[in-house]
């Protein structure tokens, strides 16, 4: 995969809070969710793309990630973040295998439509207490410019809060859809993983 100058300053911005001693080295692996359909699947086959890049995740690419590197392999030690389309995709992959990721990041997306405490994400936040105890870190984050999202993520954020669910909101103030809001969100969400 080629790699762009914004994912080459994902490591300058971890770099930096490793430095500073506000994060620990880590494994960062920064995958495309453009996935048409599930694997093996006949391009088209009824699959949603959500869905599909899910498998590629669970299936592939954590297996791969623990047989090629020195991980720790389980949920507590492992992050799932995404923007744009990519928060969507994080927060379902995230909130649908508690098993594989324990800290789930949404940047600039994501939000949780029409949250019922019994039922969204197949009822993962059902039980409160012992959610925020399997989920040390939701976190949501948007820019003050991209107003649509900002406001339907932060309400997501406020309804989730009320219920009893631990989320954190985070706003890169003048900010929008754009680079700037994401290298922001990295750099608070990436210290609170330890």
């Amino acid at each position: 995969m080629r790699v762009g100058p914004e994912q080459r300053r994902v490591n300058f911005i971890l770099d930096y809070l490793i430095a500073a001693k506000k994060a620990r080295p880590m494994i960062v692996v920064l995958e495309n969710g453009m996935v048409a359909s599930k694997p093996g699947a006949a391009p088209g086959a009824g699959s949603r793309r959500n869905e599909a890049f899910a498998e590629v995740v669970i299936h592939d690419l954590i297996p791969f990630i623990d047989a090629t590197f020195r991980t720790l392999p389980d949920g507590m030690n492992r992050a799932i973040a995404g923007l744009s389309m990519g928060a969507g995709q994080a927060l379902q992959i995230g909130l649908s295998n508690l098993d594989k990721s324990a800290y789930i990041g949404a940047f600039s997306g994501g939000g949780i439509r029409n949250f019922d405490l019994n039922s969204s994400y197949n009822g993962v936040f059902r039980e409160p207490a012992a959610f925020n105890k399997r989920v040390p870190v939701l976190w949501f984050g948007a820019g003050s410019a991209e107003a649509a999202r900002m406001t339907a993520v932060k309400e997501s954020v406020e309804a989730v809060n009320k219920a009893g669910i631990k989320a954190i909101w985070f706003e890169s103030p003048g900010t929008s859809h754009e680079w700037q809001t994401w290298r922001r969100s990295l750099r608070d969400f990436a210290p609170r993983l330890f």
